[in-house]
């Protein structure tokens, strides 16, 4: 995610089993005491489908709503939406002039999608990712939005529907651009009342049974504004809260910094989540504190949303920002964070992310390429669908 800062245990679950049907596949409904939000067991052989250039898609037993993954739909190609977009991403340069990669084999990115440059507008992606996502055991997408009729606004309608016949859910990852004015507290109240009269009474949207079936927004950046600002909307006595009203939604902001309690309890947000990807990057960012803002969370009644990524690497767009990179170690990186975020016992945990790959976060199939003065990274030895092996793996934990 381009950001304001510049780049960025499992306990025993007893539960209800529904039978269901999704996709002609029987399918078992979870229904967890600890969320009340299902989790889908497969219970019926799924036929081993291959995608472009991956091998077989592997069969996951179960996907958890309480796993979140950052889904970013704003990719297009010249095929579907007549040109390339974020494909053809800028490079951040620091000195000389300025740089765009033409999208295609040549892309803003240092790894290589298995399925090309392809369009989140297009029906065929949309059908592989969600199946992707299932596979993977991820319940729920939390979907960068740019504002209303932004590329990103205008693919939710098809991407509800996909997410919809897989058993996703998807809930908001509201960006700090959401329109000419920038954001604040009253463009995200907008936000939410507009997200929601459009989407609300879709199958498709999270909902959270244990927290009064509200959806979930995550805000990005949450830190730009002053918590006593964020209350106006956030409190229950605020001059435009949404508190008791039908928009009511569980608000979650960005900790950053270690001394931030005191920013969520004046801002009234629901919980917090940490996002970035690197290890030491910001205080939230570092499993080692995960235990900390875990009790501080519980003590506070606030959700704690840690999240996990495969590594990082934004070299391709930002070439000043090496000491950030962290390699994905054959898949040892991915897994020391996911095992850190399910030892505390988190309510949820985030992925950074299914397809952010100008920052080389994704856990989507990308294959080896090599273009003319560059070759793509890629997840050799393990195969293109690994970080959808392996999150399978850990969500059977969690």
């Amino acid at each position: 995610m381009n950001n304001g800062l510049m780049f960025p245990c499992s306990a025993t679950l007893r539960a209800i089993l529904l039978i269901g049907v999704v996709q002609g596949v029987p399918v078992q409904f979870t229904a967890t005491e600890q969320t009340g939000s299902p989790a889908i067991v497969d219970g019926g052989k799924l036929a081993k489908q291959p995608t472009d250039n991956t091998k077989a898609e592997p069969r996951i037993t179960r996907i958890n709503r309480r796993i979140h993954a950052f889904y970013y739909p704003w990719f297009g190609n010249p095929e579907t939406d007549g040109a390339y977009d974020h494909w053809n991403h800028a490079v951040s340069a620091r000195s000389g002039p300025p740089k765009s990669y033409p999208g295609g084999e040549n892309i803003g990115a240092n790894f290589y999608p298995a399925l090309g440059c392809y369009s989140v507008n297009d029906p065929a992606t949309l059908r592989k990712h969600m199946r992707q996502l299932r596979q993977a055991g991820v319940g729920t997408i939390c979907v960068s939005w740019w504002g209303k009729n932004s590329f990103t606004d205008r693919t939710l309608p098809a991407l509800f529907d996909a997410a919809q016949k897989e058993g996703i859910r998807i809930n908001f990852h509201i960006e700090p651009h959401i329109g000419p004015g920038g954001r604040n507290p009253g463009t995200v109240r907008e936000a939410i009342t507009y997200l929601l009269n459009r989407h609300g009474s879709h199958p498709a949207l999270y909902r959270d049974s244990r927290r009064g079936n509200r959806t979930m927004f995550y805000l990005y950046d949450s830190y730009l504004t002053k918590p006593k600002d964020w209350a106006t909307v956030f409190s229950p006595n605020g001059a435009q809260t949404i508190r008791g009203t039908q928009y009511d939604s569980i608000i979650i902001g960005l900790w950053v910094k270690e001394k931030e309690g005191e920013f969520f309890l004046k801002g009234h947000f629901d919980g917090f989540y940490t996002y970035f990807a690197i290890d030491g990057f910001t205080y939230g960012s570092t499993p080692a504190n995960w235990k900390s803002l875990a009790s501080w969370a519980k003590k506070n009644d606030k959700l704690f949303i840690p999240c996990v990524a495969p590594g990082y690497d934004d070299t391709r767009i930002r070439p000043w920002n090496g000491r950030n990179t962290r390699g994905r170690e054959n898949g040892s990186y991915y897994d020391r964070e996911f095992e850190a975020a399910i030892k505390v016992e988190p309510d949820m945990i985030g992925i950074t992310s299914f397809n952010e790959w100008h920052e080389g976060t994704q856990i989507e199939p990308a294959i080896p390429k090599r273009i003319d003065g560059y070759k793509y990274k890629n997840y050799l030895p393990r195969n293109p669908n690994w970080y959808l092996e392996r999150t399978a793996h850990w969500v059977g934990r969690f």
